[in-house]
């Protein structure tokens, strides 16, 4: 009998949040929703990663509601949300009462699959968000965050999978959010993988470096169950494979997927207007869809070499764009090889942009690089040089327990600051991880004069 494939679908979340940088309202999601449902997707990657930031920043959306209204239409496919394990969908780690409440509201509001994942693959980082999924009857899935390094060997993901199992997961992700896992290490690992542990296996990666539909085909033949697309007018470039093409030649090589290829074929259609929309209006630069195999040389995820190329030309220092990519890796061997993945990309990528504009490596240094070397985002793989250790931080002590033991809980607090716009816990959740943004956009829920600037009138009366 043929093995059975599975898909996850990114084009709401992953798939937009890497081309159009996470700009789609939920107008253009709805119409095609009910299509989808039917299309015979395992799951459909729907909230968490950015989304949220952006539906408040940018979008003027409750993030909630949007998670109410998909679950609405979606009766058959299990909806997904990613989250930064107790960095939760924020930057920094936050205490376990407010990772508590946020993820029983994912699920209470329509969440199946959370797909958890530390930055520095520090499991200790995730204890929190898998019992509390698990409490709440949400599916588990533990993502390992896939690099390459002299440390991060097959045989080590393989002893961090064999970890996770035991940890609870209900199942386990490669994501390589990068795009540099090759088809040769896809295979071996995914084989030794599924030889040591019994949960369900997906992978998941971005285009960004050309490799990847060879990468997802030898991860298929070593036995993975899902694997992750965008629907074709959301794929390539720093997004997924795309959904179709992959489908087809998986079929023609006997494999057996649930997907409605009509289906599929309409939801295809429908996407296919709202790309040229967003690229008429310059949100989908030409440049994401580029295939870069600088990727596979420097390591450095699709994301992060538009962030830096944008941040240099802000300066007019595009010229030094090819320098700084070379001082990526150092400064990534020099923190003990911490995989780029939010928000370490952006911190050692800031890192390394102010050792070559400075002149000098390490004398200025962001806050967040010194509380990483302070052992506050976790247990780097490899243990920081010590002569980088001192120019951070210098004799300062470093914490060697979770993190997150040294916060004290916070929900009250929240509650208490924002009660003049918050309705509901929802509402707090939502301060809690965006602050002013969130402020910002409950305050204008609110209060009609909100944001109305005040202004003075002078009124002269004769007499």
């Amino acid at each position: 009998m043929a093995k059975k494939i599975l898909f996850t679908e990114t084009v709401l979340r992953d798939g937009q949040q890497s081309l159009i940088a996470t700009r789609m309202p939920i107008t253009d999601m709805l119409p095609i929703m009910k299509t989808m449902d039917e299309a015979g997707y395992h799951s459909l990657e729907v909230w968490g990663g950015a989304t949220f930031d952006a539906c408040i920043r940018f979008l003027n959306e409750d993030p909630w509601e949007r998670l109410r209204l998909l679950r609405k239409n979606v009766k058959n496919a299990k909806l997904q949300m990613l989250l930064r394990g107790q960095n939760l969908l924020g930057y920094r780690n936050y205490p376990d009462d407010v990772v508590q409440a946020f993820i029983e509201k994912s699920i209470t509001n329509g969440i199946d699959i959370i797909r958890i994942f530390d930055a520095l693959n520090d499991l200790r980082n995730l204890k929190t968000s898998v019992e509390t999924t698990k409490k709440f009857g949400g599916h588990c899935q533990i993502a390992i965050s896939y690099t390459t390094s002299d440390f991060h060997t097959v045989d080590y993901f393989v002893e961090l999978s064999k970890e996770i199992e035991k940890i609870g997961a209900d199942s386990i992700c490669i994501k390589d959010m990068a795009g540099v896992l090759t088809p040769n290490t896809a295979y071996e690992l995914v084989s030794k993988i599924k030889d040591n542990v019994s949960l369900p296996l997906e992978v998941h990666t971005h285009a960004t470096s050309g490799i990847s539909e060879m990468t997802y085909l030898k991860a298929v033949e070593a036995g993975a169950d899902i694997i992750d697309t965008a629907i074709s007018p959301f794929a390539g470039g720093t997004s997924q494979p795309a959904t179709e093409s992959v489908a087809i030649a998986l079929q023609g090589l006997g494999y057996h997927t649930d997907l409605d290829m009509n289906k599929v074929t309409a939801i295809a259609e429908y996407f296919s207007p709202i790309r040229d929309r967003f690229r008429n209006e310059g949100l989908l630069n030409p440049k994401v869809k580029d295939i870069e195999p600088k990727t596979l040389i420097y390591k450095v995820p699709g994301g992060m070499l538009s962030n830096l190329l944008s941040q240099l030309t802000e300066q007019g220092l595009q010229d030094k764009f090819e320098e700084v990519l070379k001082e990526v890796p150092l400064v990534r061997a020099d923190l003990g090889y911490p995989p780029l993945v939010t928000p370490l990309s952006q911190m050692v990528g800031t890192q390394a942009l102010m050792n070559v504009i400075s002149g000098e490596r390490y004398k200025l240094v962001p806050k967040e690089i010194k509380d990483y070397v302070r052992g506050l985002y976790g247990k780097p793989p490899v243990a920081i040089k010590e002569e980088v250790k001192k120019k951070i931080i210098g004799d300062e002590p470093v914490i060697t327990v979770r993190p997150a033991d040294l916060l004290e809980p916070k929900m009250d607090n929240f509650a208490d600051e924002i009660k003049q716009y918050a309705k509901s816990t929802e509402d707090v959740l939502m301060y809690a991880l965006f602050p002013q943004q969130a402020k910002d956009f409950l305050g204008r829920r609110e209060d009609k004069f909100y944001d109305v600037p005040v202004q003075k009138v002078n009124v002269s009366i004769d007499i």
